[in-house]
């Protein structure tokens, strides 16, 4: 159902801004100064007086300190057993009944346990899970840290 209702300037037939003042004013946002806080930067002339009130003098300005030394986002890159199996011509070499594969030449540092293992495995890498040890020794296969 449609819903039907006046048009604001239905009584305001002779003026030709209908109550808005300027002919630009009743245009986008341009005459309002901005919502909430905008414009209260250093220079804030109309809300000043809330932001010292609320905010206080620590409103304006920067803080505190930032350190020097670069920061070092260190994360352990880890690999599931069952992908080390998916992948085993692209990681692993094949000698005798084993397959060596080397984790640290692809940048892997933790070995997860989840996944299955068919084969020898002789992994070198740096950290292993606890599954993922039982499931290497069960398979007969080695662990090198």
């Amino acid at each position: 159902m449609v819903v039907i209702r006046k048009k604001k300037n239905i009584k305001q037939r002779a003026g030709s801004t209908h109550g808005w003042g300027s002919h630009s004013r009743h245009r986008g946002a341009g005459n309002r100064g901005g919502v909430g806080m905008a414009g209260s930067g250093k220079r804030a002339h109309h809300k000043k007086m809330h932001i010292l009130k609320y905010y206080g003098q620590e409103y304006y300005g920067r803080h505190g300190f930032t350190s020097l030394k670069k920061k070092t986002n260190v994360k352990e890159k880890a690999i599931n057993l069952g992908e080390i199996e998916l992948k085993l011509n692209k990681l692993g070499k094949k000698e005798g009944d084993h397959f060596i594969v080397n984790l640290k030449e692809h940048g892997y540092t933790k070995v997860l346990g989840t996944g299955e293992i068919k084969n020898k495995l002789k992994i070198i890498c740096d950290s292993f899970s606890k599954n993922a040890k039982e499931k290497i020794e069960k398979a007969g296969g080695e662990i090198v840290a």
